[in-house]
């Protein structure tokens, strides 16, 4: 006799998405013996509007709102339980009843340079070796900010689609680079191979890039007890300072805006910040420090430094 559930859980369909969904569904798994059982956990696909459109930007259908919105209204609804959603494509502002009810541990932020050649450089910069007028291709404005802030020469165009379509384009030719988050391709067991790592002070990168959130009902005891063991406060707390400065300065994906948050060996909270125009011409940085309970001011005021910098844009 089928036995229903004990969790269902709503993520989008890519291959990167799935294996985050089963890194979640592991992890509940290792942490409460009956969602250890087979079929306790089940993962239901739902498309989103970013996942149906392909042949533009996100700035130009809508945000970052395209990635979780139908798998939030299943969630509302009642026919999931729990949304896994990669927490760099959530919005600030959740819908009504809905929390972030858990952070997994962090993967690497950084980024990563892909390219079919190398020019000649002297600084030892991976993004200084691009040959002159090289093509790059990426649906990042925070990427494509930085990368205009330090080669003008560069021709950046829109390049969106999963990591392996993104890597066939650029070994066809279509573009001369392209980045990719290194998170991703370590969950999908690449790893960085073919392509140089950057430093976070070559590509600082997008708040709460490399950690997966849970997102859940609010009203809900039951799961929200579930999902309390596998928070990693850690993580929560970076991801809450790069989310309060993303809200301060009403960030979406038409606002290039990239941020770091760790705790460092005195268990103090460091957030490095940026704000750039889309063509990368002017760029603010900050940094702010604080107790890690602090986490949400340290955010917002660092949001407030950048506003302050920039002034009227």
């Amino acid at each position: 006799m089928a036995t229903s559930p004990l969790l269902r859980l709503g993520t989008r369909g890519s291959p990167l998405a799935l294996v985050q969904a089963r890194l979640v569904r592991d992890t509940l798994a290792a942490s409460h013996a009956d969602l250890a059982a087979p079929d306790a956990v089940e993962i239901q696909v739902i498309r989103t509007t970013g996942d149906k459109v392909q042949d533009r930007s996100l700035a130009e259908i809508g945000g970052k709102g395209l990635f979780t919105r139908e798998i939030e209204e299943a969630l509302l609804s009642g026919a999931i339980d729990i949304a896994v959603h990669s927490a760099k494509d959530m919005p600030t502002a959740l819908p009504d009843g809905l929390h972030l009810a858990a952070v997994l541990e962090r993967e690497d932020p950084r980024d990563v340079l892909f390219a079919r050649e190398s020019g000649p450089h002297q600084s030892g910069h991976a993004i200084d070796t691009l040959p002159r007028g090289a093509r790059l291709g990426t649906a990042s404005l925070r990427r494509a900010a930085q990368l205009l802030n330090r080669r003008p020469d560069l021709a950046v165009g829109p390049l969106r689609g999963n990591v392996e379509t993104r890597l066939r384009k650029l070994a066809e030719g279509q573009v001369d680079a392209t980045v990719l988050a290194l998170a991703g391709l370590k969950r999908l067991g690449r790893g960085p191979a073919g392509g140089s790592v950057l430093s976070i002070d070559e590509m600082l990168p997008a708040p709460a890039q490399g950690a997966i959130c849970i997102e859940s009902r609010i009203q809900d005891p039951r799961v929200n007890a579930l999902l309390a063991a596998v928070d990693h406060r850690a993580t929560t707390l970076a991801v809450t300072a790069e989310r309060a400065l993303l809200a301060a300065l009403d960030g979406s994906c038409r606002t290039p805006i990239a941020a770091l948050a760790e705790i460092d060996a005195s268990s103090r909270l460091h957030l490095r910040a940026l704000l750039a125009t889309p063509d990368g011409t002017r760029l603010w940085r900050t940094e702010s420090s604080g107790p890690p309970e602090d986490a949400a001011r340290i955010g917002r005021e660092a949001g407030a430094e950048l506003r302050r910098q920039a002034g009227p844009t």
